[in-house]
């Protein structure tokens, strides 16, 4: 099952809840860069590939604002070399 990720523009943040804990992708913006700075995924509610979905997310978001992408976060900056699909993004 996939959470729902909700974009909070005006605080740069992308946020889910799952099981009543919050999961964030933090990111500043810039121009039309996007950096991602943060992911956090509590451990209680890890491994399920949620910070995944909050990054693929914020990707998707960023192609279709026409932004660029720097993944300052070491997770998301693994994570898109991992999907290179999202490479052309690269800032």
């Amino acid at each position: 099952m996939t959470p729902e990720i909700r974009h909070l523009a005006a605080g740069h943040r992308f946020e889910t809840t799952v099981e009543g804990v919050v999961c964030e992708l933090e990111y500043s913006l810039r121009g039309p860069v996007m950096t991602i700075t943060h992911t956090g995924v509590p451990e209680q509610v890890g491994g399920r590939g949620i910070a995944g979905e909050l990054v693929r997310t914020a990707l998707e978001t960023a192609r279709r604002e026409g932004w660029r992408v720097v993944p300052a976060c070491s997770y998301a900056k693994l994570w898109m070399e991992r999907h290179p699909v999202f490479s052309d993004l690269r800032a």
